[in-house]
């Protein structure tokens, strides 16, 4: 969830930091106090667009933090899978904006902007005053459906993009294979010439990197052979002052203490033990200095071989290992060419198999969609009634798609009637924008547990609404902040007073500059503001009750 945002030195805002908690976080303030500054600044911590207009004036950059605890498993599965990694359960997005550019960072690390969204897209879930607009769009219905239906459909899917893209490979290759005999004839002598300058070279996996490995060592034998002469030099016997002969005269003076005492006797065996290890490792010191002796011819031979492998690797493949699994194709596309019509046959016949098994896939994926979307409809359609669509009729139509896809042959869309007598009809053509965005909620709440983001923010989804319709969203948006994080932008109080947390959005003015500071408020201040809400500027001692009265009928909800 999101659990703390820090905005600094855009538009109104000169530093503002809040922690938010999990269940219905509540916004509420005055108009023009700065509610769209505040998911303004969300909206750019997760990649918005953004110019120098809307940093503070004489800020010389703005910046933007929104901290992510995480525990879902899942979740953190998929970060991973894009590398991005939570430490200690947390992911940091932060933006800083400057004149005419911008630097984004998760977790410290700098990242892109596709990145930033993509991973933002995983984390919150944004919905402006005008996003219930998606449902204007029927691809989004199927999508909503598959969401609903997800421990169903998941594998299903799998199989079915798996089958449409074997179907894909499958056609393009039998598209391609087209050739007159002078092409084939072209392409079989370019074919074994190439398989004829590979296999001559007689290459062994990983050759490439034993050889540079010996040329190495090779280039670099004559430092080597120094050194290790001038180590024996100083260890050895061919000189009196080496190590070797000064340790001997040691133990020949040590000698003397030996059988003194057992001290002694300990002592005098070290010396020996010593003198005996570094006769040991003179020996291996001979033995090392001799693996860097080699003849010119060696050395001619290595390069020869890698100049000729480092030519093969210019046309056929970065490593010896590619070039032999290059090699390899060669030989099944030979093979292919010198029995063309077989294969053409067999690529015929693999095409229409594949062909049946994406149709298949299809059907299935189509059957479990539509039983599914019996269910998924029923209890949208109870939701509406919740919202005050008292006479409300919602089913989902399928139609075959001509052309198949990944996600199968399906196009669904809602149709919908909100009057006693309609027919229902496509839903994009039928509502309006305010029962628009209660469709939105109702569908949200039916999804709460299903969908995987978690943090959901509404801006302002009561537009539109009063009365009991606005306590029936106030309720809708409790039992999906039961489920998920969700944080709400709102103008009613009657669904303030759902809030498990709520927050006042404050301009403050003095003589010369002007602030947006955002406010936690205590039950006290909250049952103010839910007065100041229900009776504006003068709050009287019944709105005031009436205030509290809202809060406690909002907590036995």
């Amino acid at each position: 969830m999101l659990q703390n945002l820090h905005v600094k030195n855009l538009a109104l805002i000169d530093e503002v930091e809040v922690d938010f908690g999990p269940g219905l976080n509540i916004l509420t303030g005055e108009t023009g106090a700065g509610k769209s500054i505040i998911l303004g600044s969300v909206n750019l911590a997760l990649g918005g667009r953004y110019n120098a207009d809307m940093l503070r004036k004489g800020a010389r950059f703005g910046l933007v933090e929104l901290m992510f605890s995480i525990e879902n498993q899942e979740l953190i599965r998929q970060l991973e899978e894009m590398d991005i990694f939570p430490e200690d359960g947390m992911l940091i997005l932060s933006r800083k904006l400057m004149e005419g550019r911008s630097v984004s960072k998760i977790n410290g690390e700098t990242v892109t902007m596709g990145v930033l969204r993509d991973v933002a897209s995983l984390l919150i879930d944004i919905h402006e005053q005008h996003e219930h607009q998606r449902l204007l769009n029927k691809r989004n219905h199927l999508t909503f459906l598959d969401v609903y239906a997800k421990e169903q459909v998941e594998k299903p899917k799998q199989k079915m993009a798996l089958a449409y893209r074997a179907y894909q490979e499958y056609s393009r290759r039998l598209e391609a294979s087209g050739m007159e005999e002078k092409e084939r004839r072209k392409e079989i002598d370019l074919t074994e010439y190439e398989l004829h300058e590979i296999e001559r070279a007689h290459l062994r996996m990983g050759e490439d990197e034993d050889l540079e490995s010996i040329y190495q060592r090779m280039t670099q034998s004559k430092d080597l052979t120094s050194a290790v002469a001038q180590t024996y030099q100083y260890t050895s016997e061919d000189d009196r002052n080496n190590a070797s002969d000064l340790l001997s005269r040691a133990i020949r003076s040590l000698q003397e203490v030996e059988n003194f005492d057992e001290k002694g006797n300990a002592l005098y065996g070290q010396l020996v033990e010593i003198d005996s290890l570094l006769n040991d490792f003179n020996r291996e010191l001979l033995e090392y200095a001799k693996s860097f002796e080699f003849s010119e011819e060696e050395f001619y031979e290595t390069e020869n071989r890698l100049n000729e492998i480092n030519r093969l690797k210019a046309k056929y493949g970065n490593t010896v290992n590619e070039i032999l699994e290059y090699a390899e194709e060669k030989r099944q596309r030979l093979n292919e060419l010198e029995h063309y019509e077989t294969y053409i046959e067999n690529l015929r016949s693999q095409t229409e198999a594949a062909q049946k098994e994406m149709q298949s896939c299809a059907e299935k994926l189509s059957k479990i969609r539509k039983k599914a979307a019996i269910s998924f409809t029923k209890e949208i359609k109870a939701g509406l009634e919740d919202l005050n669509f008292l006479d409300v009729q919602l089913e989902m139509r399928f139609l075959q798609e001509a052309k198949m896809s990944a996600l199968g042959m399906d196009d669904a869309e809602f149709f919908i009637s909100v009057n006693p007598g309609e027919p229902p009809k496509p839903l994009g053509t039928t509502v309006s924008g305010g029962e628009l965005s209660r469709i939105l909620l109702a569908i949200k709440t039916v999804l709460a547990d299903k969908e995987d983001t978690p943090t959901l923010i509404f801006d302002e989804i009561d537009s539109g609404i009063s009365g009991i319709t606005a306590g029936k969203v106030a309720e809708k948006l409790h039992i999906i902040g039961q489920k998920r994080q969700v944080i709400c932008i709102t103008h009613l109080p009657q669904i303030a007073a759902a809030a498990d947390a709520h927050y006042l959005i404050q301009k403050q003015t003095d003589q010369t500059t002007t602030k947006t500071g955002i406010f936690p408020l205590d039950e006290d201040a909250s049952v103010g503001e839910l007065a100041r809400l229900l009776g504006g500027a003068q709050v009287t001692k019944n709105i005031l009750d009436s205030a509290k009265e809202m809060k406690e009928m909002a907590k036995r909800v």
